[in-house]
Order: structure tokens, then C-alpha cells, then sequence
């Protein structure tokens, strides 16, 4: 968790930026990286994102791909290194966490991703992937707010998974998603290290 975790998804971060490097492992590579104060887990790679990373099954080769909430960038990145035929978009609200995101990208030289604020995607694509470690202490109202937005946006064979730390209520996000009238279905793909892999499609 971010050592800001009230400034992690606002808009402009208050906290001073103060990058940092940070060397990771994605898509199979060692990366080094940049994050920053003000943005999600700045100094390693989130437990959470480690678990959806290991667990989710391969990403669609091929279509659009989203990270929502991507931060600085570490799913985002690696649906882009694992899937170079595709386009992936990384979606937050936090302007630093962008232009970090951004910045690794260059870094790494992917040209297959775009790191954007929401209503810079366009309201016609539709995605064959979602991955998403959420933002669930923006609250409850709100994090429903945002799955309503992305969700279902899916494309008929698309799938999502989202990985949510089991006593932060992955079991009854679960059952909220399941009971939404977008013709789509929820299960729990895998539990590890105290987090459930939940995975979204259409029946």
C-alpha cells in the first residue's frame, strides 16, 4: 500500500513528488522503473498486483486491454510486454501516477500502451481484457461507480480479473458484480496470500 494512501487517487497528489527507482520483475523481464510519492505502493511492487500478475490466466493477444487504476504502470506494462499485438490502455485519475507510467513505458521502449485519464478513452472501445488491482479505499460507492463505468464494457468473449484482498470484501464484491443487470457472470478464479483472483465475463 502506498505510504499516501489518502493522496493515491486524487487527481493532483499533495504530497512532494520524490521519485525513486524501483527494479521489478514483469512480462519476464527486470525492469528498473521509476515511481514517486503521491501514487500507489511506490516502493515495490503491491502484493495484491504480484497475486493478479502470477494468477490471471494469459491476456487476449490481440483488441483493446485495460488496466484500470494502473498507478505507475506495472499491469499495464506487462499486458503490453505479454501481448505487443495489442493495444492497452492504463486509465487513472492521478496525474503523477501517469506521467510515471508514461515515462516507464518510453523507458522500455513499448509503444503499444497509452496511459490516459478516463474520459480520454473513447466511448466506442471495447475490451477483450480487463486486469485491475482497484482502488477499493476510494470507498464503496465510489469503487461501484467505477465497475459500473468499466465492466461492462467487455467484449462478448472478453474477460476481466480483478484481484481484492479477501477482508476488504472480495466475497461480497463478488456478489455485487454477479447481481448487476449486465449480462454478465463472477466467480472466484483463485485465492493467494490473502487475496481472491475474482474473474468477470459473459455467459
Amino acid at each position: 500500500m502506498s505510504d499516501e494512501p489518502d493522496h493515491y487517487f486524487s487527481a493532483d497528489p499533495a504530497a512532494p513528488e520524490q521519485r525513486r527507482q524501483v527494479r521489478v520483475i514483469l512480462g519476464g523481464r527486470l525492469l528498473t522503473l521509476t515511481t514517486a510519492r503521491g501514487v500507489y505502493s511506490p516502493g515495490r511492487l503491491d502484493p495484491g498486483t504480484v497475486v493478479l500478475l502470477r494468477g490471471a490466466p494469459d491476456p487476449s493477444p490481440v483488441g483493446d486491454l485495460l488496466d484500470l487504476g494502473c498507478g505507475w504502470g506495472p499491469i499495464a506494462l506487462t499486458l503490453a510486454l505479454r501481448s505487443p499485438a495489442a493495444r492497452v490502455w492504463g486509465v487513472d485519475v492521478n496525474r503523477r501516477a501517469l506521467d510515471l507510467a508514461r515515462d516507464n513505458a518510453r523507458s522500455i521502449e513499448l509503444h503499444n500502451v497509452r496511459f490516459c485519464e478516463p474520459d480520454e478513452v473513447p466511448a466506442d472501445v471495447r475490451f477483450a481484457t480487463i486486469w485491475s488491482n482497484p482502488p477499493i479505499h476510494v470507498g464503496k460507492q465510489a469503487l461501484h461507480a467505477l465497475l459500473e463505468r468499466w465492466l461492462p464494457r467487455l467484449e462478448p468473449q472478453g474477460r476481466a480479473h480483478l484481484v481484492v484482498q479477501r477482508h476488504l470484501g472480495s466475497d461480497s464484491l463478488q456478489k455485487w458484480i454477479g447481481a448487476q443487470d449486465w449480462g454478465l457472470t463472477c466467480s472466484r478464479l483463485s485465492s493467494a496470500k490473502g487475496f481472491r483472483i475474482l474473474e468477470v465475463n459473459r455467459p
